[in-house]
């Protein structure tokens, strides 16, 4: 239960109850947790829990049970029976407010499953909450997803797959010269032109409101300089850490700067394709870096054996921009080494339901550095702020290189809010909602024979490759759509685009465009 409330990014004075079979509800090892946390336990006969719609099941618990909904169902009946929940709403357990946002009372309360059931050798959890629908508004991250509706790994709809055994990356320790411009970031496929943006990966309609908000407030602070002690233990609840194990940044790439410049590595090497950002910032410092290639026919998945032994600084992405791949934490957790270094990009984490494979909180990796970003899914690219979560040793190392007052007031108050239980809820129902217009893109891609798609996209992009898509590239900006060029990535060429996963609507006109941009190239 900890670990799921880690995962979350609760502690456990959150839980109100414990929901269970009713046949079970009063075996010692349920009826001990609820004495310990001071809770009820509540009982469903069967027949209740098989009425549940459970939304998005994980690969992991799929794989090792072979079935997915117990536990998750009898987590979402169980929030639906605390006070507070309208008795036509989906069932679900009413978030306490964290940020006070927005001010009007709750009129009832939608279920959203905060994390997927998580099964180890002794038990098996859930988590479920509810956040408030007022009666104004439909609320958006109040709403469960049709069952139908998952992680997207083959046709829309299907269960996850778990990826299968690969053979091993390509390796190549040269320092690189080459042609791939590494600076190039999605946001000049946009600059200065009127664009539908399919380049950048931060979710649309954001921020928030009630993020616009807080943020304006702060700036009636902006004589006083920035205090980041409150953000930082927010952001150490958040993942159930002590503070010293968390440092504040100006985005993630800030942060790729400090690990470049502040620790000290002989051989380090990146795992492409990915971010460009870390290996720039790495050679920009003076090392000489090398590189592991995942491979297209792999699927571009991790083989942890690619890795060379003696490297002592090691990144990664997870889920990995440009491919969409997300990793198996475990692949992940074992290219752990004494001595290592291992960095995780996790920027783009808060975008897959549940964070399942993440290894943001864990302290029982050697070396781990996990990265994270709050300007994707909060739309606070301008306002640049990010974190780091590592050893108490690295994280002083990292903070002695950075200047004086680094983050801004605004991005702290930012930082605070978006730690909040209602912020987080907020969040994972965006990544419920990404996956279903993924889903769709991906479906719609399926119709051109000249189009072909990394499979098992998880994050909030898909990658794919057309011959001389280079060519269609110019022409869909000919049409009005901006797309991500994939030949700035070690590991992809002229062939490679990334396409942003947007609205139904937009993916539409999209789709229609890219059929155009087609034809025309004969």
């Amino acid at each position: 239960m900890d670990a799921v409330l880690r995962e979350a990014g609760l502690s456990r004075t959150a839980v109100r109850s414990l929901g269970t079979l009713d046949a079970r509800a009063a075996e010692p090892g349920i009826a001990g947790a609820a004495a310990l946390l001071g809770v009820p336990v509540r009982g469903f006969a069967a027949e209740e829990l098989a009425a549940v719609s459970v939304p998005h099941p994980s690969a992991r618990p799929l794989a090792a049970t072979g079935t997915a909904s117990v536990a998750e169902a009898a987590a979402l009946l169980a929030a639906g029976t605390e006070p507070g929940t309208d008795a036509g709403a989906v069932p679900g357990a009413v978030v306490a407010p964290g940020t006070g946002e927005p001010a009007a009372p709750p009129a009832r309360a939608r279920a959203v499953l905060l994390v997927p059931k998580r099964k180890t050798r002794r038990a098996t959890c859930a988590l479920a909450a509810s956040v408030p629908v007022r009666s104004h508004e439909d609320a958006p991250g109040a709403r469960l997803l049709p069952r139908t509706h998952g992680y997207i790994a083959g046709e829309p709809g299907s269960p996850p797959t778990i990826p299968t055994p690969h053979t091993t990356a390509a390796m190549d320790m040269h320092t690189h010269t080459d042609a791939h411009d590494l600076r190039h970031h999605g946001d000049a496929e946009v600059r200065d032109e009127k664009l539908i943006d399919l380049a950048v990966n931060v979710r649309t309609d954001t921020p928030p409101d009630w993020l616009r908000r807080r943020i304006a407030d702060s700036l009636t602070g902006l004589a006083a300089y920035p205090d980041g002690r409150v953000a930082r233990a927010a952001v150490a609840e958040r993942h159930d850490l002590p503070a010293d194990r968390v440092l504040l940044t100006a985005g993630a790439a800030e942060a790729f700067v400090l690990l470049a410049r502040a620790l000290p590595a002989r051989r380090p090497v990146v795992v492409h394709p990915q971010f460009t950002e870390p290996e720039a910032a790495l050679r920009d410092a003076g090392h000489a870096v090398g590189r592991v290639l995942l491979r297209e026919e792999d699927g571009f998945r991790l083989d942890p054996a690619a890795v060379p032994e003696d490297a002592d600084l090691v990144v990664i992405g997870n889920p990995t921009n440009p491919t969409s791949v997300l990793h198996p934490a475990a692949s992940i957790a074992a290219l752990a080494r004494p001595g290592r270094t291992l960095v995780v990009d996790e920027a783009f984490m808060d975008a897959v339901p549940g964070e399942r494979e993440s290894l943001a909180g864990r302290t029982d990796v050697p070396g781990l550095v996990v990265l994270r970003s709050l300007t994707k899914t909060w739309g606070l690219a301008g306002l640049r702020i990010g974190y780091v979560l590592a050893a108490p040793g690295t994280i002083a190392d990292l903070e002695r290189a950075q200047p004086l007052w680094p983050v801004s007031t605004p991005a702290l108050v930012a930082a605070e809010a978006c730690m909040s239980r209602a912020a987080l809820a907020e969040a994972e129902h965006a990544a419920h909602r990404i996956g279903v217009e993924r889903a769709h893109l991906l479906a719609g891609l399926a119709e051109f024979d000249e189009v072909r798609t990394v499979a098992g996209a998880e994050g909030p992009f898909v990658l794919v490759r057309i011959d001389g898509a280079d060519a269609v590239r110019e022409r869909l900006r000919s049409l009005g759509f901006a797309a991500r060029r994939g030949d700035t990535f070690p590991g992809l060429d002229r062939n490679w685009l990334r396409l942003a996963v947007r609205d139904r609507a937009t993916t539409n006109r999209f789709l229609q465009a890219l059929d155009q941009a087609l034809l025309m190239g004969g």
